[in-house]
């Protein structure tokens, strides 16, 4: 379990983080998300303990990490975006250099240290030399090493950059499997690749939180009911004036024109407005009758752009905060 309150960093006078507060439970997987600049890496190397706060707390299972280092960094696997691997060494010897490093005891590690490779599927590359596998592998070996020990919790950057699509695959698997029974801190730029893994996300954007729920929560609280999939049964030119004669509407476009004289349409109203009633009642009168209604998911990315991208000048995500 991870608990932040209050978490501020100043590099000088320049803040990186101020004021984060969230919690993330025991056996959450969480997508940590935030542009370049955010204060997505410093708050990480926080919880890690390779920073200390100017101010607030980051507890590991309860320890703070800055009055107890070392107990806490006994509960957490950390895997940075480039792995720390000793290249001239083999995978053994270097898992048995992590091990010691740790205080694995000895009479489990050989043992632990076989079933953390099999677990990542590194096992037939034990006794390779690092600086000769590929990307993929050396990834592996880096999840691996953050293995070492069986932490509670697990911080991974950017896991799969670098990967091909194969091996990105391969890790998210591995990633899932690991976050059965520990909790799971993700980073990474690859929306999609978070959307499929992660429970819930974190997104930073200029030193804040400024979202923090599931993806679907933040596309419903986001998009709300002002974008709309709706299928209309009718003749597709009449329907489309129709709909665009509704008070309140800002967008109607056609999605397919269907063989069996119905037409999909995505509408956009004014979000103040709820386009719903209006919109059966006139294609009612037409004789033109609505099929289904649904609101228009948004896919992470959207939100994730909605949140941070600055528009005229102002973050999106300084005007507005999604939490949960």
């Amino acid at each position: 379990m991870i608990e932040v309150s209050g978490l501020t960093k100043y590099y000088g006078n320049k803040k990186a983080v101020e004021d984060l507060n969230f919690t993330i439970n025991s056996g959450e997987v969480v997508g940590f998300l935030g542009p370049n600049g955010a204060g997505k890496s410093t708050t990480m190397n926080i919880l890690t303990g390779y920073l200390s706060a100017t101010s607030g707390t980051a507890k590991i299972d309860g320890m703070d990490i800055l009055d107890d280092p070392i107990e806490a960094k006994r509960h957490i696997g950390y895997m940075p975006e480039i792995p720390p691997l000793y290249l001239d060494m083999t995978v053994d010897e270097y898992l048995n250099f992590a091990a010691e490093l740790k205080g694995v005891r000895t009479a489990v590690k050989r043992k632990h240290i076989a079933d953390i490779c099999e677990q990542v599927s590194i096992t037939h590359v034990k006794n390779r030399v690092i600086k000769n596998l590929s990307k993929g592998y050396k990834q592996r070996v880096g999840l691996a090493m953050a293995l070492i020990g069986d932490p509670d919790t697990l911080i991974l950057d950017e896991p799969t950059v670098g990967l091909d699509p194969i091996q990105i695959i391969e890790i998210r698997n591995v990633i899932k499997e690991l976050g059965r029974r520990r909790t799971v801190v993700l980073s990474s730029h690859i929306l999609s690749e978070v959307q499929a893994i992660c429970e819930r996300v974190l997104v930073i954007n200029n030193g804040t939180i400024v979202a923090n729920d599931t993806p679907e929560n933040l596309s419903t609280n986001i998009s709300g009911e002002h974008k709309l999939n709706v299928c209309v049964a009718g003749p597709v030119q009449s329907a489309l004036s129709v709909l665009r004669s509704v008070d309140g509407m800002v967008n109607v476009a056609l999605r397919t024109d269907n063989e069996d004289g119905t037409a999909n349409f995505v509408v956009e109203s004014d979000p103040s407005v709820d386009i719903r009633k209006p919109m059966f009642f006139a294609l009612a009168k037409a004789g033109y009758p609505i099929l289904s209604l649904q609101p228009l998911d948004m896919s992470l990315e959207d939100i994730f752009l909605r949140l941070t991208v600055e528009e005229t000048g102002t973050a999106r995500g300084s005007r507005k905060k999604v939490a949960k």
